[in-house]
């Protein structure tokens, strides 16, 4: 006990001085198994002592060949280097090599396609604790896909690394990882045939301010409180700092005394940081996503929102913070951004209110507004008494759509359900009028339309009977006779019934914003 306690002295006096790095260093997301984006250059960076020269070597596996690339770089006054590879096809396997004072070599990559997936328990949800999960988890067979886990971590810093590996996907890999991300990657694969590189940083029960840059808050008028409570966050930070400098320089000094004396030993004065939370803004930005920036990547998948259901439309503003910030603090343009419309749940006394959700849906709807983003829409395959769905392939294949679709350039793929695009009134009845019908609308069951409301100038709703009609749906009731407004699916349990014939259902709406 007393030689670990020496050693911590010891890197605590370190740590008080200026850190300088003896060897060339690596973060962890740049390493063997990895996959580099393809046809795209792809930032190398790391660490090493200021001026050093380092040399980037990337070769094919097996093969006496040339480079494919290689160039130096110069760590500068803090120790910090970066290159760009050259654009590469997919393929591999490679090996990189990084040398200055020391080697490091890695070995296994592969280009491909790489995504981040984040949120909270339903993105984190393991393919352990899914649907059909012994057949899957046997079944997972795919060296081509990798898998790289970023461990739950909160900081009130920036954090430059986070404790995690790349891994191919085998029955002992996967079990574990993000079900979500791993049926949206498996779905990719089997359809572009090219490596896929899947990033899983998420935590349960997260909120998404916790997630956004101080960036992504700055540029959104109705989040200014949040951007002055990180601004004041960190101000009383760094007047507090010097205190407890001297407060943990007092502890090491009374601590070497005690360990010399045999006298009782002390804990070290903490330093939190207010932000250091993972419920704090910007605590899991700078602990779990941070660290992987500038790694090249084609885009990101987010599945977020039950611990913010009573926001409403303000989580519009929040999801555009998030998106803005990332794509900001990347600088890879406006890279694709698709996430999940929440399932239907019965919340219950929690919510203190069954419209909650659908004003979540509400406000993740309007999120497509922001250029290059897409929604999977999820009101059929819920559990209205589990908060996690089990059917994770599904949500997957459903994000995948998407990606075919939108980044891909698949054109003969359906990729979204109905959602609603304009209203005519029609005497007694309202026309509905849909984009995304695909071949056309239908309903999933053998049933009438559900879910359907109308509404006069007195603005109750009232159930309604609804028809399909072509590419339209016409609404109406017999106690309503001048109707104004129409709502679908707008209630925690709804799980309605109108789809188009590729079976991707409709994403609840409402007509005016009552």
């Amino acid at each position: 006990m007393k030689r670990i306690t020496v050693f911590l002295i010891g890197f605590l006096l370190l740590f008080t001085q200026t850190f300088g790095y003896a060897e060339v260093a690596l973060p962890s997301v740049i390493g063997s198994n990895m996959v580099l984006q393809r046809d795209m250059q792809t930032p190398i960076w790391g660490w090493a002592s200021a001026g050093e020269e380092i040399t980037i070597t990337l070769t094919a596996e097996g093969e006496s060949a040339e480079p494919l690339f290689s160039t130096t770089a110069v760590a500068d006054t803090e120790g910090n280097w970066r290159v760009k590879l050259s654009e590469q096809q997919a393929g591999g396997p490679y090996t990189l090599k990084i040398a200055g004072s020391n080697t490091l070599e890695l070995t296994n990559i592969l280009f491909g396609e790489v995504w981040v997936c984040s949120g909270q328990s339903n993105m984190e949800w393991s393919v352990r604790a899914s649907r059909d999960a012994e057949a899957e988890i046997a079944a997972a067979s795919y060296p081509s896909i990798r898998l790289f886990r970023v461990p739950h971590r909160a900081s009130g810093l920036l954090q430059n690394d986070v404790e995690a590996d790349w891994y191919e996907t085998t029955p002992e890999t996967i079990e574990n990882f993000s079900a979500v991300a791993y049926y949206f990657g498996r779905k990719l694969y089997k359809n572009l045939d090219v490596p896929i590189g899947l990033i899983d940083t998420s935590w349960g029960g997260t909120r998404i301010e916790p997630w956004t840059p101080p960036t992504g808050f700055a540029n959104i008028p109705a989040l200014e409180t949040i951007s002055e409570e990180i601004k004041e966050a960190d101000a009383n930070y760094l007047q507090q700092l010097p205190q407890k400098m001297k407060d943990i320089e007092t502890w090491i000094a009374e601590t070497r005394e005690a360990l010399e004396s045999g006298a009782r030993l002390t804990e070290i004065p903490e330093n939190r940081h207010a932000l250091r939370h993972q419920a704090r803004p910007t605590g899991l930005y700078n602990g779990m996503v941070y660290p992987l920036v500038p790694y090249a990547i084609r885009g990101a998948l987010w599945y977020q929102g039950e611990s913010n259901l009573q926001n409403g439309m303000l989580y519009h503003e929040k999801m555009k913070a998030l998106i803005n910030g990332w794509r900001e603090v990347w600088g890879q343009g406006d890279f694709p951004f698709y996430f999940v419309q929440l399932a239907p749940f019965n919340y219950g006394g929690w919510s203190r209110s069954p419209f909650f959700l659908p004003q979540i849906w509400e406000a993740q709807a309007a999120t497509l507004s922001v250029p290059n983003t897409g929604m999977a829409v999820t009101t059929d395959i819920g559990n209205l008494i589990d908060i996690h769905p089990r059917n994770k392939q599904e949500v997957g294949r459903r994000l995948a759509l998407w990606a075919l679709a939108k980044t891909y350039g698949r054109e003969d793929v359906t990729y979204s359900g109905p959602h609603y695009k304009s209203m005519e009134v029609e005497d007694s009845t309202i026309r509905l009028s849909f984009d995304f019908v695909g071949s056309g609308l239908m309903v999933r069951d053998e049933m009438p339309l559900t879910w359907f409301e109308i509404a006069g100038e007195d603005k109750q709703f009232v159930e309604a009977k609804a028809a399909i009609d072509g590419n339209t749906v016409v609404v109406s009731s017999d106690s309503v006779a001048n109707p104004v407004a129409v709502r679908f699916g707008w209630h925690q349990t709804a799980e309605p019934n109108l789809v188009n014939k590729e079976g991707l259902p409709a994403s609840p709406f409402r007509t005016h914003p009552w």
